[in-house]
């Protein structure tokens, strides 16, 4: 897999709240369907460990996430009325991440900036 030199990752995690697993994961499909149309979507997958939810996602550029967020908020909408977002990462280059800062902060992200690093 070829990595874009303006890779953004973002880096979601969430707390199901209880008894709301079976529902969490029964939607989880409609995430994955609903952002396989988004063409600066490079990777997007969910993992979970006991009533915690992971998405592991990255997108060429700021803009990228910008579009997955609009293309996907009805159902943000119905997971948080399941779970809690309780950290938010966002991982990339400086350039982009500042792109972020603004349009994401109500969600008072960890935004960590590339300080070297190889891709192939």
């Amino acid at each position: 897999m070829s990595v874009p030199p303006n890779l953004v990752t973002l880096h979601p995690y969430f707390k199901a709240h209880p008894g709301r697993l079976p529902e969490i994961q029964a939607l989880l499909p409609a995430f994955v369907e609903k952002t396989g149309s988004e063409t600066a979507c490079c990777f997007y997958e969910f993992t979970a460990l006991d009533d915690q939810i992971f998405c592991r996602e990255g997108y060429a550029g700021a803009s990228g996430v910008l579009t997955h967020l609009e293309n996907v908020g009805g159902l943000l909408g119905q997971l948080l009325t399941m779970a809690d977002l309780t950290r938010l990462e966002l991982h990339g280059p400086a350039s982009e991440i500042d792109q972020l800062r603004a349009p994401l902060a109500h969600l008072q992200p960890a935004c960590f900036t590339v300080q070297c690093g190889l891709g192939r």
